[in-house]
């Protein structure tokens, strides 16, 4: 794919405060001028926002952007004060004086690398893309990776106006790069900031005393206030030799501005940035202060920018769908890193890409959904493969591509994720995720148990026939107790055995699990047992009821697992647990047939009873 010559910046909404949620992060705000690098066979070029080369005017940090594989990358160029802080009037010295060395570019996107676009991409993605990216220059102190916080956005203002920081900016780990203003990035600020046009200035010739300026409203220049204070004698002088070549007779202003003596009116095409401490009922600033001139951005593209409450969560619910198409796009969501093998070839099948289980979980949402969905969720994640690390999540998974739920659990600090769509699957995909277990909990209702699990684990030195021998005979026994039984592989060399409930708590329906077991146990000590320990289990099958407590889980039907073959947790039906039966069949190379059978767990739901008088019947 061509790298285009630039990339229109995406720009923040001006809040109130920055929003909250599990899908926001946060970053300082830097005072400076925006910056796009582009590199090209090691040649660096700097465009502002609106595409204007400066890259002679920074030479130092262009040549050290040299170092970088071919990218677009996109931050902020800053002079720092003693005291750490970015100060905008300093950059306009060190621009003007020539010395640019100290200067520091700021770098917090990627927005092309690896020779393809990362605009569709969610933040998260080209935020690691760009870390990655940066590497060559990790000694280099002109050009600085960004991170994003985590925590209350509230929390993080405060401490950047405790810090004299100009402010914070948000930004969704599940947003694409949208070139112009949206809603996915935020900025909130210590103090009032704007951009302003100059349209006159105070003072007797040669004696510089204030700014008068506005912004444009509908075409026409609005009178905004006076800036009075932010002028060393070196900037007065500098303004003074850039305004008297635009003077003009008349006010440029629509509105008439207060009649003064010394009043000299310029022509609206010098852009003001200043700090102000509010503005008034009149619209007027008050306690102007004077920031420096912005020389990236025309007169015509200033309006006022006036603070919005902060968007909800739901806002992007639905934006990442649109015109999103290609090999690597599955459901509107773009695979990263497609070809990276999460399964490699085995003996039972081939290799099963990033790509290939993101279209796995989009062909099985249909049936994997009912099992899932509304309900809190624990995945395995294995960003590097099964061979790689491991990870167990329950709570809520941060910067995925799609919306995530965060199902809120009595009793527990954090809420736990939850996935309810199709899309949401795929999402998980990308992030990785080759293992789902959700609750056996009512849609939507994590206190009340909806199913019991009976997960039939047979010892290493147990053949698959006697295991199918016991879910034959724990049907018999639940079919006694007036269940409907279903059965499923796990994806391992176990059965599930699962039957749907109703009327009964979760201490309920784990007693009632617990008796069925100690009485197969009972009746067959030979064959069965419930004690956990390896040690009792040789030559047995371990009844594991103990996945029927809240906050358990089980291997969710259609679920992959993070073991060899990628192979998967099948329902099926009872007349097909014969001696053919070879659960290492069943994996995500072969599902497509196995999705073509009509659903052997259709009616689970409707097959609900209470648990009540089964348990008398046990008892009896």
């Amino acid at each position: 794919m061509k790298m285009p010559s630039f990339i229109a910046p995406q720009l923040a909404r001006l809040m109130k405060a920055p929003p909250s949620g599990s899908n926001w992060v946060h970053e300082v705000k830097f005072d400076g001028y925006r910056m796009q690098m582009r590199v090209e066979g090691h040649k660096a070029r700097l465009r502002t926002r609106k595409a204007l080369d400066w890259t002679e005017r920074f030479p130092e940090i262009a040549k050290d952007g040299r170092a970088l594989a071919d990218c677009i990358i996109d931050g902020e160029i800053s002079a720092l004060n003693s005291e750490g802080a970015s100060d905008f009037g300093l950059l306009q010295t060190a621009l003007s004086d020539k010395k640019t060395g100290a200067l520091i570019y700021y770098v917090f996107d990627c927005l092309f690398a690896n020779g393809r676009s990362l605009e569709r991409e969610p933040l998260s993605v080209r935020k690691e893309t760009l870390e990655k990216i940066l590497t060559p220059l990790a000694r280099s102190k002109r050009i600085r990776f960004v991170p994003h916080f985590e925590s209350s956005g509230n929390a993080m203002l405060a401490a950047a106006c405790k810090m004299d920081l100009e402010g914070v900016i948000s930004k969704r780990l599940d947003a694409p790069y949208v070139s112009g203003r949206a809603d996915s990035w935020t900025k909130s600020k210590c103090r009032g900031g704007q951009e302003v046009v100059i349209g006159a200035w105070r003072g007797a010739p040669g004696k510089f005393r204030s700014l008068m300026v506005g912004t444009f409203q509908d075409g026409k220049l609005v009178y905004m206030g006076r800036v009075g204070t932010g002028y060393s004698g070196k900037v007065a002088a500098d303004l003074l030799q850039k305004l008297k070549p635009l003077k003009r007779a008349t006010s440029p202003f629509s509105s008439a501005p207060p009649r003064l003596p010394d009043v000299n009116w310029v022509e609206p095409k010098l852009v003001a940035e200043i700090e102000f401490e509010n503005v008034t009922s009149d619209g007027l600033f008050r306690q102007a202060e004077f920031k420096g001139l912005r020389l990236d951005k025309p007169a015509r593209a200033v309006v006022p920018e006036v603070p919005a409450d902060a968007p909800e969560e739901k806002v992007m619910r639905a934006k990442t769908k649109k015109a999103v198409t290609g090999d690597d796009v599955v459901l509107g969501i773009t695979i990263s890193h497609p070809d990276k093998e999460l399964w490699p070839k085995s003996k039972l099948g081939p290799a099963i890409t990033k790509l290939d289980l993101a279209r796995y979980m989009a062909d099985a949402a249909e049936r994997m959904l009912p099992h899932v969905k509304n309900r809190p969720v624990s995945v395995v994640r294995t960003p590097d493969g099964i061979n790689g690390e491991q990870f167990f999540q329950r709570h809520e998974l941060k910067g995925t591509a799609a919306p995530m739920l965060a199902i809120k659990v009595k009793g527990e600090p954090k809420p736990y994720l939850g996935v309810d769509t199709a899309e949401g699957l795929v999402a998980l995909a990308q992030q990785g995720v080759t293992e789902l277990h959700p609750w056996g909990s009512k849609p939507g209702d994590p206190e009340t148990p909806e199913r019991v699990i009976f997960d039939l684990d047979p010892a290493p030195d147990v053949p698959f026939a006697r295991v199918i021998a016991g879910a034959k005979e724990l049907k018999k026994r639940l079919e006694k107790l007036g269940f409907t039984p279903f059965v499923k592989t796990t994806g391992g060399k176990g059965l599930h055995v699962v039957i749907a409930i109703k009327g009964v708590d979760w201490a309920g329906a784990k007693a009632f699990a617990k008796a069925v077991a100690l009485e197969m146990e009972a009746q067959s000590p030979d064959r069965y047992t419930t004690t956990i320990a390896k040690k009792a289990r040789h030559g047995k099958i371990f009844v594991d009821y103990l996945r029927n407590d809240k906050t358990s889980t089980g291997v969710a039907p259609w679920s992959p697992r993070a073991r060899e073959g990628a192979t998967i947790a099948v329902p099926l039906n009872w007349n097909e647990l014969t001696a053919r039966l070879d659960p290492k069949k069943f994996t995500i190379a072969t599902a497509a047939k196995l999705l073509r059978k009509p659903d052997p767990w259709k009616g689970l739901a409707k097959s609900a009873k209470p648990i009540a008088a089964a348990m008398r019947k046990l008892g009896s």
